[in-house]
């Protein structure tokens, strides 16, 4: 019982991270946190946007990248507490909010054009 109150409150009252402003098509690196035992190390996951859906505090991304050839996609709640850092390494230039047709892509045609600021 006492476990679940302190869940409840870190996903309540979580503290203001002020991360990048980030679209749909930008290449993010997102450091989260993960428990393995009694131990906790930062996962650093690159990738790119593919999705951001909801708003204000349940608002989430999802984030694509190529492992071994495999495409793995996670999505992130964009309050959660696990979430140490989001760094914008690219910044996309795309036309769509959603870019599911990059899950039929493979190779160069996969590659998103870069937005020079």
């Amino acid at each position: 019982m006492e476990l679940m109150k302190i869940a409840a409150e870190a996903f309540a009252n979580p503290e203001e991270k002020n991360f990048p402003e980030f679209k749909s098509g930008d290449t993010v690196t997102v450091a989260y946190r993960i428990k393995e035992g009694n131990k906790e190390r930062v996962q650093q996951y690159r990738g790119v946007v593919i999705k951001i859906a909801g708003h204000g505090d349940v608002k989430r991304f999802t984030v694509r990248k190529m492992s071994d050839n495999v495409g793995v996609e996670r999505i992130f709640p964009l309050n959660s507490p696990f979430i140490d850092s989001i760094v914008r390494n690219k910044v996309g230039k795309i036309r769509r909010a959603k870019l599911y047709y990059l899950r039929d892509l493979t190779g160069k045609k996969a590659r998103i054009k870069e937005k020079r600021i």
